[in-house]
Parts: C-alpha cells; sequence; structure tokens
C-alpha cells in the first residue's frame, strides 16, 4: 500500500520525469505535486488537464463507449504528458499525472511504471 508521498516520489523517479501530479478530477485539486520547472508549473497543469479527464470521459459515455481509459498522451515538442486514471481500491475521482522529457524518457517504459505504481497505491 504507497501512500501520497511514496506515489509521487516513485513517479518521480520515472527516468526523464519532469513533473507529477496526483490529481482530484471532480474538483481540480492536487493532493500532491514534485518537479516540474518555471516553464511547467504542475499545480496549474494538473488542474487544467482535469478538463482533458472529464472530456474524454464525457465523451466515452456520449459514445457508448463501455471501457474505461488506461491513459491519455499529449506529445509535445518537447515533452510526453502522460494523463492515467487510477482504478485501484479508493481512488475513484484521481489521476496520476506525468510530464516527462522526450530525449531522457522511454515512453513504453514510463507507461510500464505508472501501471506498477497505480498498483500499490491504496488511500
Amino acid at each position: 500500500m504507497a501512500s501520497i508521498e511514496t506515489t509521487i516520489k516513485d513517479a518521480m523517479s520515472i527516468e526523464g520525469a519532469v513533473g507529477v501530479a496526483l490529481v482530484d478530477y471532480s474538483s481540480g485539486m492536487t493532493l500532491g505535486v514534485a518537479g516540474g520547472s518555471p516553464e511547467l508549473d504542475m499545480a496549474v497543469a494538473a488542474a487544467g488537464n482535469t478538463d482533458v479527464v472529464r472530456a474524454e470521459m464525457r465523451a466515452m459515455e456520449l459514445l457508448q463507449i463501455d471501457d474505461s481509459i488506461e491513459d491519455i498522451l499529449i506529445t509535445l515538442d518537447t515533452q510526453y504528458h502522460l494523463i492515467r486514471p487510477l482504478r485501484t481500491r479508493n481512488t475513484d475521482g484521481l489521476f496520476l499525472y506525468l510530464a516527462l522529457s522526450k530525449t531522457r524518457a522511454n515512453l513504453g517504459l514510463a507507461r510500464h511504471q505508472l501501471r506498477r505504481i497505480e498498483a500499490a497505491v491504496e488511500f
């Protein structure tokens, strides 16, 4: 069982991680945040990406898609942004938001590590 602090620390240990946030997408509030840069305020970015999660869930509902979102990938010129809604016990309504450097990160490995981190989360 991983705490919020452990979850954030584990996500920041992923090769190429620039920043990470654990976010409640019903309110847009961050429960934990680490990293970032002067150009990337993780709390602001996490709150903004709450709209992305809500929009995707709304679209799936309208399309009557009965699957759950594994992750959402946003590709920028220099970064990958991974959004992973959590589906483990007591994490409904939360997502992990991970910003990665494109030059330092292995996207496939980062996705695998986020799955492993998610499996350990329980609040």
